[in-house]
């Protein structure tokens, strides 16, 4: 940066010289070490877990016992852990793994097929009692779902559904939060001209809907499946008290009672296998996660910025 001299306009044979000033550079952020140290820490509070997690499942049973938690045993069993977990019992492990399968594809990808088409619904057209459904859905999200678990078992008790696949799935379906989010960005991502260029155009609204506006949404899709995805994978609650039968056991549901079988006075001490178990349940999330991270990002970020 160079100083330049000019002459004074009072005095001219006296030079004065002018203070360079301080250029700011636009778009650079400024730092704060307060919330640079909570970021820290809430990453080793989530990273720390999984690193213990994936330590442990290498380790037999009498390694937990004789190392530490957070470094490895002399022995390495992984290989030797995951085998037995897809023995053990019979296999039972990989029944509860085609479950949970079972589960999320029919129940997050219903509740995702009904967001996308209620969300688009809502968002482009107009229609008596539009406002009450707002009032309704923005309801449904602040109810927690636990609270709603025990009259949803009153009534697939008495439809004779409990204790079967569709107990889990049927109520998998309804996600208000995924209607809210397809709502909120239908309305932000298919701008209205477009849709009224192609029905002068002579489409229909089925065609508008799948070959202008789908395309439009997938990344609202993408975050709305992953939410219900993590959502149904996750669930504990509602299988715990709609199914009886272990072999429609969820992988959440299953590893419970593992551990449960595990702490009991002459039950198998299998404290390996549920780490192990474990550590699979979570791996498609994590897969599922960072392959579709373009998609999910770009979905929730739609609508924050308006030109």
């Amino acid at each position: 940066m160079s100083t330049s001299v000019t002459a004074s306009p009072a005095k001219s044979g006296a030079p004065r010289l002018r203070t360079p000033r301080k250029k700011h550079t636009p778009g650079k952020p400024k730092r704060n070490v307060l919330l640079t140290a909570l970021m820290a820490l809430m990453v080793l509070y989530t990273v720390v877990p999984l690193i213990w997690l994936v330590i442990n499942a290498t380790k037999t049973q009498s390694g937990l016992a004789d190392s530490n938690g957070l470094w490895f045993a002399h022995d390495f069993a992984l290989w030797d852990n995951i085998r037995d977990t897809f023995t053990y019992h019979d296999g039972i492990f990989g029944r509860w793994l085609l479950n949970t399968l079972l589960y999320v594809v029919l129940g997050a990808g219903g509740a995702t097929l009904l967001a996308v088409l209620g969300g688009y619904a809502l968002a482009k057209f107009q229609f008596p009692g539009k406002r009450a459904i707002f009032a309704v859905v923005i309801g449904a999200v602040a109810v927690p779902a636990t609270a709603l678990a025990v009259p949803t078992f009153l009534m697939f008790s008495k439809m004779g559904l409990t204790d079967t696949p569709w107990a889990v799935i049927i109520p998998s379906l309804v996600s208000p939060f995924g209607l809210y989010l397809m709502w909120v960005f239908a309305a932000e991502a298919i701008p209205t001209e477009l849709l009224e260029a192609a029905r002068m155009d002579g489409a229909s609204e089925v065609r508008t809907f799948f070959q202008v506006a789908l395309p439009l949404l997938a990344p609202g899709i993408v975050t709305v499946l992953l939410f219900t995805t993590v959502a149904t994978w996750n669930n504990y609650f509602l299988p715990l008290i709609m199914l009886k039968d272990p072999d429609w056991y969820p992988l959440t549901l299953g590893l419970s009672a593992w551990s449960s079988q595990a702490q009991t006075i002459g039950g198998d001490v299998i404290f390996n296998l549920v780490i192990t178990g474990s550590l699979l349940t979570i791996l498609p999330l994590i897969a599922a996660f960072l392959f579709l991270q373009k998609y999910w990002q770009s979905g929730l970020s739609a609508g924050s910025v308006k030109e």
